[in-house]
């Protein structure tokens, strides 16, 4: 019987968790990636800059709550644009 390296006994699911490269991933994944990115990037940008320039009046809730919010992708830009923002 071949003793178990010791990382092992660590970190028991290891191979599981290996870390892909793009070369990797499907072609479906790959244009699923190239759509997606660029639109969060689109939404993430909106909101931040939105949220620089919006008064505090015209923010549903303390502006600070909102920082953290906007870095939760997907669901946090749009969640801002359509939640947090009062009418101006």
């Amino acid at each position: 019987m071949t003793p178990i390296p010791p990382s092992y006994r660590r970190f028991p699911y290891r191979d599981a968790m290996t870390v892909r490269s793009w070369q990797d991933l499907s072609r479906g994944q790959k244009v699923a990636i190239a759509v997606v990115a660029p639109i969060e990037i689109a939404l993430t940008t909106v909101a931040v800059v939105d949220l620089i320039r919006r008064p505090s009046s015209g923010v549903r809730g303390p502006k600070a709550a909102w920082w953290p919010v906007l870095f939760v992708q997907p669901f946090g830009p749009p969640s801002y644009l359509l939640w947090g923002r009062r009418s101006r």
